[in-house]
Parts: structure tokens; sequence; C-alpha cells
């Protein structure tokens, strides 16, 4: 059965807001809200390069939860911003070469440190709970709980189905929308599509990078909620947003996530006996739910809740009962 749906927490603001230097020349936006002596936790965008918003903070009782919430590197309100450099070894490639899985821990854990938190419950979805999952299995002993949306192995199978056709089949129409940019011999079915993207992403005329990314960053948002609206897809014309979200996307792609094939499933025993709630919708496009089921498969112990009646938006009504669900729950353990 179908819970009642949940209305979000209240509007809030941070209490503290700052750029760390974790490095590599990269400064992370990092706030917190809600109860500074409260549980922490921490959310983990997707994209990667989607950045955060202040809707966010909304998932967490804040007067149980000390919020922490971050931009990971080059997107956001993050610096440097990938969508402000310009080619060469200290514009686009400069920014992005650091800018890989492994780092990404280790900048969690840099946050973490400076917070002077010892543990936290982890929230993420979509890439989110690619990173989420990575984290935790690289530090199993600073997570209390990992609470996971629309679950994303980065496995090459989800990668061909998203973005090299099967999803095609459904999104028709959007799917012109994203081969557009491509020239006809890169639009075949036996093409790599992230391949022929990273090229024009990266190409020395603004105006074809630019077009490129809104293209792709467009094709995400059109296919992320069970019914889409000219709304929901705002903020895909952005250039800057754009600009970020398709090239550090596509950067994660063509670099495999910086994981071997399967890590996250193979790894899995490492978090083992942490509690964990995976929310999963069930016409979930972006990230199907056969990755949600074969990590549940793998990590039994986590809960599994498929939402019958929703896409891959964390903000669906079902999908949002589900996850403040798990977070009410956690907050007193």
């Amino acid at each position: 059965m179908t819970p009642a749906t949940r209305d979000f927490y209240p509007e809030i603001e941070p209490h503290s807001t700052e750029l760390l230097d974790v490095g590599d020349g990269q400064q992370l936006y990092v706030e917190c809200s809600g109860n500074p002596d409260g549980k922490p936790a921490v959310f983990v965008h997707g994209g990667p390069g989607g950045g955060t918003s202040p809707a966010v903070r909304r998932f967490f009782d804040p007067a149980a939860y000390r919020i922490v919430v971050f931009d990971q590197r080059g997107c956001g309100q993050s610096v440097p911003h990938v969508a402000d450099a310009v080619g060469g070894s200290n514009g686009t490639a400069g920014v992005l070469e650091t800018n890989t899985t492994s780092n990404l821990i280790a900048d969690m854990e840099r946050i973490r440190e400076h917070l002077g938190i010892e543990r936290w419950l982890v929230f993420g979805g979509s890439w989110g709970s690619t990173l989420s999952l990575a984290y935790a299995q690289a530090h199993p002993a600073r997570v209390t709980e990992l609470v996971l949306r629309g679950i994303f192995l980065l496995r090459r199978s989800e990668i061909d189905w998203y973005y090299n056709d099967g999803a095609s089949h459904i999104y028709p129409d959007a799917w012109e929308g994203y081969l557009a940019p491509l020239a006809p011999a890169d639009r075949g079915p036996s093409v790599d599509k992230v391949t022929a993207y990273h090229r024009l992403l990266h190409s020395p005329d603004p105006e074809v990078a630019t077009a490129a990314a809104i293209a792709w960053t467009t094709w995400e948002k059109s296919t992320s909620y069970l019914i889409n609206t000219p709304e929901k897809t705002a903020g895909a014309e952005d250039p800057r947003y754009a600009l970020a979200f398709a090239r550090i996307e596509n950067h994660y792609f063509v670099n495999h996530g910086f994981l071997d094939e399967g890590q996250l499933l193979r790894d899995v025993g490492r978090i083992a006996r942490i509690p964990g709630v995976i929310v999963q919708g069930r016409y979930d496009v972006v990230c199907p739910a056969r990755s949600a089921w074969d990590l549940h498969r793998a990590w039994p112990a986590a809960e599994l809740h498929i939402v019958p009646d929703a896409g891959h938006a964390s903000f669906e009504p079902g999908i949002r009962t589900r996850l403040l669900e798990a977070t009410d729950r956690f907050r007193t353990r």
C-alpha cells in the first residue's frame, strides 16, 4: 500500500556557509543548517555536476539534524566553476583533471573532519547514491546510516541504457533533442554517444559546447519525472548550469566513473552492517529499478521501497514521502 504523502519540512536558512579549501586549487561550498548539536547528516547531490539547492535541507527534521550540504568540485557555488574555464591545461581540462571519485570521497572526509563530526548519516540520490556508496565502502566506520534514492551503480549497461539508445524507446520525442547536436554519423545505434558528446562539450567553439551542454542537460531533465512539465525542465537552458552539469557528468562517464566495472556491488560487504534504506521509482527511466534491485539483493539488510507511481526525481510525492520516513526514523538512532 502506498503511504499517505508527506510534505517537506519548512524552509530554513543555513547558520553557517563557507568555501572550504580541499587542495588542487578547489574550494567547496559547504553549509550547515538545522540543529548545531543535532545528529549529523550530509546531503550528497546528483549529476555529478548538479549542485545543490535550498530545498534539499527540507528532507531532514531541522530540530533533530545538523544538516551538512555541499557542492562537489566544479559546480554549484564551489570554485573554480567548470563553466568559467576555457580550454587548455589551465582551463576546462585543468579543472576536470582532479575531479575524480577518489578525490570526491577525500573531499567528504575533509568536510567531516573540518566540521568536527565523528560519524554521519549519508543521504544521496542518482549519482549521489553512487558517491554515497563509494564513500561508505571506503569509510564504513564514519557512516551511521545510508539513505539512497534512484540507484546508479555506474555500470556500462546503465550508461548504454540511458545515453546510447535504450531510453529512446520510452522518450522518442526527447531523444530527438538529445541527438540534435550530434553529427549524422554519430547518431546511429552502434555509436557511443557519450564519446561523441565529449568532443562537442570540449569544443573550442563556445557556441558548440554550450548547445551540446543544453541538449544533454535537457534530455535528463525531460525524463526525470513520471509526468514532466515545462516547470520541471526549467534551468536546463541556463548555459552556466548546463555546462557544469554536462561536462562533469560526461567526464565521469567517459572515465567509467573512475571505478572498476561492478565495483560497488563487489564491495558491498564493507557496508553490510550499516542500516540502509533504498527508495526507487518504479518508472525511473534515468536509473531503472534493476540497479536498486541488484543492490538490495547484494545488501539484503537495506530496506527497498519501490514507489509505484514515480519516476526518478526525489521531489515526486511518493519518493519524497519514503525519504522523509527514513530520515525521521534514523533521527533518534
